[in-house]
This record gives C-alpha cells, sequence and structure tokens, in this order.
C-alpha cells in the first residue's frame, strides 16, 4: 500500500509533509505505516489512501468511489489539492466535487432586477384537441416563475413539446401553455408566435416588456438545431437575455441548445427551484443517503439498467429486482421462465451482479413467486407459481404474493428508497398488484421515498400514493442517469457557487 501511495504521490506532485499536514496525522503514525504497519482502522491514514486511490481511478476512467461522497473526505480533498501541483487534477477534481455536492448556483443567489431572464421550463405537456389533459408540469415551475416576477425580473420562457422533428407543428404549438399559465400567474403570458422561435415576434416582445412581465416563446424544437445543440440557435436564445435559468430537470440529461448551448453565450447561468429540488434529492439520496438505504428496481430490461444496477451496489445496503428485468435474473439462475422477457445476452452479467452484491455485503432480493399469464391480457388465465418454475406457453407479468410481502418488509425499517420501474404489467388491473403493493410499503413506511419518474411516476399516480411519496422526480430518463452516477449536461452548465 505504501509503494502506491508513493507512486500517486510522486504523480501528482504532493510532499509527505503536506499529506501530514492536511490529515493531521503525527508524523511517528505516518512514519510506522511507511515502515509496513498499515491499519485500515485509523481512519486518517484510510483517508490518505483513499484521497491517492481516488485521483487516480477519477483521472484514468472519470468515476470516483463512494468515499468522496462524505463532507469531511470533500474538505479533505480540498486540503490535499491546496497542496498540490498538477494544475489540470486539481480543476477537474474541483468541478466534480461541485457536481456530487450540487454546489449550483440558483435564483436564490442572483439579483434579476430589471434584467432579461430567459427560464428553460419543461413545459412537455400532454395535449388533446389544443386543450392541456395534465397541467402538472405547468403546476411545478410556477415557484420560480413566480420568484423571477416578484425580483422585477423581465421573464421569458421557453420549453419543447413533443417531438415536431426541426419544423413547425401547429398541434404541437405552446400557445395552448401560453394561455393556461396566464390563468394560473393571474397575469398575462404574452406569446411570441414565431416559428423560428427566436424571430421578429419574440424580438419586439422583448424589447417592450417592463420589469415582472412574462412571454413564452415557441416550442424550441421548431428548430432542428435545438437538440444538436447548435451553435447559431444557441446564440440567438442567449441574444433575448442577461441571465439563464434551467429548471427543467426532464432534460438535464440531454445537451440541447436551449438547455446547454445557451450557456456559453451568457455570463449568469443558475438554476430554478425545481431543478434544485431535484438536485437535493436525488443527490442526496445516491451520494449522501440517510441508512438503510434500500433501492428498488423494476422495469423491463436489464440491458438499460446495466449502469444503474452496478452503480447502485456500491451505495445501497439492499437492492431489490422486480418487473421484467427480473426474468433475467431467475433464467441466469438456472430457473425456468416460460415466454417471459428474457435478455439471453445479459445472463453472465446477472451472475456478475449477484457475486458482486455478495462480495459487497449488499442484501439483493429478487422475486420469490410471479403472477403468470397464458397471454399478454388483462383478461388472460392467471395463476401464481415459485420463482423459475413458469411452465412453457406463460410469462411472467407480475410478483407473487410471498415477493409482495418480502420487498415490503425489505423497506419498512429503510430511512431512504428510491424507485425505478413498476414490479409488472402495472396498466392492467390484474397485473397491477405488485407495483400497488410496493407503492403502499413506501407510502407506510418513515423513509425518505424518492419515485424516479417515467412509469414509476405513473403508476404511484395511477394508483393514488402519489401524495404519500416524499419526491417524485419529473424525468424519467434524466434521473435514471442520475442513479448511474453520470454527469448531467444540464445540470454541469449551470455556474458554481
Amino acid at each position: 500500500m505504501y509503494e502506491i501511495y508513493c507512486k500517486l504521490r510522486d504523480e501528482k506532485g504532493v510532499k509527505d509533509a503536506d499529506v501530514v499536514r492536511a490529515t493531521g496525522i503525527t508524523k511517528s503514525t505516518f512514519s510506522s505505516w511507511k515502515n509496513g504497519k498499515y491499519t485500515p482502522k485509523n481512519e486518517k491514514l484510510q483517508k490518505i489512501a483513499n484521497y491517492f486511490g481516488v485521483s487516480l481511478e477519477y483521472l484514468r476512467t472519470g468515476n470516483v468511489p463512494d468515499f468522496i461522497y462524505s463532507d469531511d473526505n470533500v474538505d479533505f480533498l480540498i486540503e490535499v489539492q491546496r497542496c498540490s501541483k498538477d494544475t489540470e487534477f486539481v480543476n477537474r477534481m474541483k468541478k466534480y466535487m461541485s457536481l456530487l455536492t450540487n454546489d449550483k448556483k440558483s435564483v436564490d443567489d442572483i439579483n434579476v432586477k430589471g434584467k432579461k431572464v430567459l427560464v428553460r421550463c419543461d413545459f412537455n405537456v400532454p395535449l388533446q384537441d389544443g386543450k392541456i389533459t395534465d397541467e402538472n408540469r405547468l403546476v411545478a415551475a410556477l415557484p420560480t416563475i413566480k420568484k423571477l416576477i416578484a425580483d422585477g425580473g423581465k421573464v421569458i420562457l421557453c420549453s419543447h413539446l413533443g417531438k415536431p422533428k426541426g419544423e413547425p407543428k401547429p398541434e404541437l404549438s405552446l400557445a395552448p401553455v401560453a394561455k393556461r399559465l396566464s390563468e394560473l400567474l393571474g397575469q398575462e403570458v404574452k406569446f411570441a408566435a414565431d416559428p423560428e422561435v427566436v424571430g421578429p415576434n419574440a424580438k419586439a416582445a422583448v424589447a417592450e416588456m417592463k420589469d415582472g412581465d412574462v412571454i413564452l416563446l415557441e416550442n424550441t424544437r421548431y428548430r432542428a438545431e435545438e437538440t444538436k445543440n447548435g451553435d447559431e440557435f444557441s446564440k440567438e436564445l442567449a441574444s433575448l437575455c442577461d441571465v439563464f435559468v434551467n429548471d427543467a430537470f426532464g432534460t438535464a440529461h440531454r445537451a440541447h441548445c436551449s438547455n446547454v448551448g445557451v450557456t456559453k453565450y451568457v455570463d449568469t447561468a443558475v438554476v430554478g427551484y425545481l431543478m434544485q429540488k431535484e438536485i437535493d434529492f436525488l443527490g442526496n439520496a445516491v451520494n449522501n443517503p440517510e441508512r438503510p438505504f434500500v433501492a428498488i428496481l423494476g422495469g423491463a430490461k436489464v440491458s438499460s439498467k446495466i449502469s444503474v444496477i452496478n452503480n447502485l451496489l456500491d451505495k445501497v445496503d439492499t437492492l431489490i429486482i422486480g418487473g421484467g428485468m427480473s426474468y433475467t435474473f431467475s433464467k441466469a439462475m438456472g430457473g425456468h421462465i416460460g415466454t417471459s422477457l428474457c435478455e439471453d445476452d445479459y445472463l453472465q452479467y446477472a451472475l456478475d451482479m449477484m457475486k458482486k452484491a455478495e462480495d459487497k455485503g449488499v442484501k439483493l432480493l429478487l422475486p420469490l413467486d410471479n403472477r403468470i399469464g397464458d397471454n399478454f391480457s388483462n383478461d388472460c388465465n392467471i395463476q401464481v407459481v415459485k420463482r423459475g418454475e413458469i411452465p412453457d406457453g406463460w410469462e411472467g407479468m407480475d410478483i407473487g404474493p410471498e415477493t409482495e410481502k418480502l420487498f415490503g418488509d425489505a423497506v419498512k425499517d429503510a430511512k431512504t428508497v428510491v424507485w425505478n420501474g413498476p414490479m409488472g404489467c402495472f396498466e392492467m388491473p390484474n397485473f397491477a398488484h405488485g407495483t400497488e403493493a410496493v407503492a403502499k410499503a413506501l407510502a407506510e413506511t418513515d423513509a425518505t421515498t424518492i419515485i424516479g419518474g417515467g412509469d414509476s411516476a405513473a403508476a404511484v399516480n395511477i394508483l393514488g400514493y402519489g401524495d404519500k411519496m416524499t419526491h417524485i422526480s419529473t424525468g424519467g430518463g434524466a434521473s435514471l442517469e442520475f442513479l448511474e452516477g453520470k454527469e448531467l449536461p444540464g445540470v454541469a452548465a449551470a455556474n458554481d457557487k
């Protein structure tokens, strides 16, 4: 271990004396370690080993082990960075630590009085005959918008809606959103109906704005460059404003003009309240959870959650796997799964993850039984069988009653629970039992419960448990990538504090 330390110390240009000073250990303790008497129980010596292990792994792979998530260790890293002569390493690590500690400027850190503020919202709402059928995303955006109005900003809202694929489509216009926002805010939200988004209507409306006024631009995805993060459209958006606010977590995992590109041309870029809430809940859950920490993963495919499983096994106390992805694990263990969903290419991966859980001391819970059907229909014939005993011509559609109890008991004493993916085909009432049982168990626990967007969010809301959860993420794909430990472009683009 000391030899590894010496190699990394020299690579980073850090002196022994600097490390001793930064960690606060005595020279005699350091010498005893130097002489081969290294004891992992000595926390400060462990910090030395951890620090240099982190530095090497981050520079090589971009990944940082769990150790960094402790406040003490972040302080320690800062101290050692002061000693380091490796400027590139220091800058990269500072940036990474800023992301991990969610240290981004928000609307509370800026003065917008008299300034033009471009706000990227998530107004991707369902429309039917020009009417909004679910306005939750509009309501979620109101706190940030009201804050900016109250502070005297000139508020310019923008968002995408659907997938117009780079051309104007009247049925995907944001005009109905402007109308409904006007009603919700109690003041006019002027709609700039430019097919090119930043056109004469938008420019004229912005030029005439008074403090506290609000306008809404047309669907940003009317422009083909939007999803390609093109410079021209990014510059056009930036030309409208003095300050940029990103409050659209649902697109934070994408680098588009309206959430990332624009920040290259605006000095002040911060996050809104909705974005901050997402970062706080998901960030704390993954990086600094109150334990016991339980993660529940469901959904159809193992392949879509490979990185999530791998990353969470380094963090959780218990990992629960249900839904369609569980049949790949069942088959990997030699079980018979009939015509159930299965990814044969990931059978070895499933076994590898089970071994990793065992090595890490993580409790990995898989279904004990399943509700199965003889065809993919709510009205099919149904029976309950033990895991791995699904007959030919039948497929797994939900977890069974024994599993419901197993999973429910696992979250009873948890302090933090993250759930991403349903336990079965919850859209069919006969196969919603497992998902509802898990939702009910979460509703009855005292834990911080975080629902990772997408189908999970839809399930808890449809089943009537939405108001019982601590936090329901507004971004399915973004929350999944957050759980993978990935850097989200939309978050990274905001100014650090």
